[in-house]
């Protein structure tokens, strides 16, 4: 190898004080681990010595606490974008000690291009195979990659040996041209190629390689608890209904979801499904449900941006790649949450709400309307186009002192015009259609905790005469009586 093989504490040593770096990865899948942190180390002991240390950072979306919750811990993050779900980060930002661009998923990559952002210094890249004429592969996650390396005017490469040089192939990296010279996305099935398998990059570029061993940092999903199977159920019975009644084709359409325990539930409800065929996936993240169920040839094949799966599941994947390599696609995030995709070929997206309110719009983002949770990800680049978007959450929260269904969500990240459907675990409300007050009645009725729907009916009684009922002495409500008595059942409707 042609190239300057260093410890991360050396290649540390490359970035300075006032730098933009993109990062690789998309969730934990795929991030740096040995430069972020020797970046931390580094920050600490220059804060120790009253020198300055912060750098602005870019990724595909969140990333692991060796990279987000060290840089946040170091207090070397001075600013963050586009998603982030660590608890250090997360304490950084609402304490105003690192600013914070929460924004589409899709659109982070033409961002930075079009010049509406810093263009990156440096770019850090987890990689499981080098060439010595500048090819780069990818481990898990792909992300922004394609243009934070080809802006970057250095990049350091950590050369994960954990994942073999075989795993090329799996990717399918492609980055758009800028208006007005944008062609179409000839992609029209989850499975179509029509990029490279790695990142080209000037070889001279390259300015520092860390050899690391490492296995994802993805945690294990937790076991499906009863809220989370019922939630699932009443999905996958919604997704049953509407092929019975014509609504989906015969052939089924491919499905997005986001991340953690409900979607990997629902996920699995809708693969053991006995009148669903199997399908494809085409979303952000592939995660332990979407692998086994392409093993049971459930799933037909699975497109997104990052594998974002626990270790042992990742292990599967390594130890069988013939078979996973011609199921899997990676792709950057710019053509993994293409709107242009989403629309054309019909995807059925199925996101997390924080909260929804009685007339469709929700919340995913900010907890009581001003503290950031994680950020809006890719949920709004799929529900906007979806064939049929819809929403998840449990009815309530903190053992039932929170409700997730509130008179009017504390903040927006979607509005009603794009939302179809909202799930608890009481019911399915289907939104198609509807006015704001059957929207209204369709939410309380079918997934507000028993609790909490007198409330909400009172509320909607008493709102303002009008297309939309909103009685503003009293829409938040719900929220002031968590935060002044901590039960919302004491809101004074």
């Amino acid at each position: 190898m042609n190239y300057n093989v260093v410890t991360a504490d050396e290649a540390a040593l490359l970035i300075q004080h006032g730098d933009t770096v993109g990062f690789s990865g998309f969730t934990a899948a795929g991030c740096p681990k040995e430069v972020p942190s020797a970046l931390a180390r580094r920050a600490e002991e220059l804060h120790a010595s009253g020198q300055p240390f912060q750098i602005a950072v870019y990724s595909g979306a969140s990333s692991g606490d060796k990279m987000d919750g060290a840089l946040a811990r170091a207090n070397a993050i001075s600013f963050r974008m586009p998603y982030q779900n660590v608890k250090d980060m997360r304490a950084n930002i609402n304490a105003h000690k690192t600013y914070y661009t929460d924004t589409h998923l899709s659109t982070t990559s033409q961002d930075i291009r079009y010049g509406f952002l810093p263009e990156p210094n440096v770019a850090i890249v987890e990689a499981c195979q080098l060439t010595d004429n500048g090819e780069i592969v990818p481990t898990f996650g792909v992300g922004i990659l394609p243009t934070i390396c080809r802006m970057a005017k250095k990049i350091i490469v950590e050369l994960n040996v954990a994942v073999p040089p075989a795993f090329r192939g799996i990717h399918d990296i492609v980055e758009l041209s800028d208006p007005p010279y944008r062609r179409e996305i000839p992609l029209y099935h989850a499975g179509d190629r029509i990029g490279r398998d790695c990142i080209k990059v000037d070889p001279k570029k390259i300015v520092a390689v860390v050899i690391t061993e490492h296995n994802t940092e993805v945690n294990q999903f937790n076991e499906t608890d009863e809220v989370t199977s019922a939630i699932a159920a009443n999905v996958a019975h919604f997704l049953e209904n509407e092929m019975k009644a014509g609504r989906i084709p015969e052939s089924f359409l491919p499905i997005q979801s986001g991340v953690g325990n409900v979607a990997n539930a629902i996920l699995k409800d809708v693969g053991n499904s006995d009148y669903i065929p199997p399908f494809e996936m085409y979303t952000e993240v592939i995660q332990d449900a979407v692998v086994d169920l392409i093993k049971w040839g459930r799933i037909k094949m699975a497109s997104g941006s990052s594998l974002t799966c626990s270790p042992q599941k990742i292990d599967e994947i390594l130890a069988a790649l013939d078979f996973f390599k011609k199921r899997i696609v990676l792709r950057p995030t710019e053509i993994s949450n293409s709107p242009e995709i989403i629309r054309r070929i019909g995807i059925i997206s199925i996101n997390t709400a924080l909260e929804a309110d009685i007339f469709g719009n929700v919340n995913s983002s900010h907890v009581l309307g001003s503290r950031i949770m994680n950020g809006i990800g890719g949920s709004g680049d799929f529900t906007r186009n979806a064939y049929i978007s819809i929403f998840t959450t449990p009815s309530t929260a903190k053992g039932e002192l929170i409700s997730s269904i509130v008179p009017m969500v504390s903040h927006l990240d979607h509005s009603e015009h794009s939302v179809n459907v909202i799930a608890t675990e009481y019911g399915i409300a289907d939104l198609r259609g509807k006015s704001p007050i059957q929207r209204a009645e369709e939410i309380i009725e079918n997934c507000a905790h028993p609790d909490y729907k007198p409330l909400l009916h009172k509320y909607l009684r008493s709102g303002a005469k009008g297309h939309t009922p909103i009685n503003l002495d009293t829409c938040f409500n719900f929220h002031k009586a968590y935060a002044e008595k901590g039960d919302m059942r004491l809101a004074e409707m």
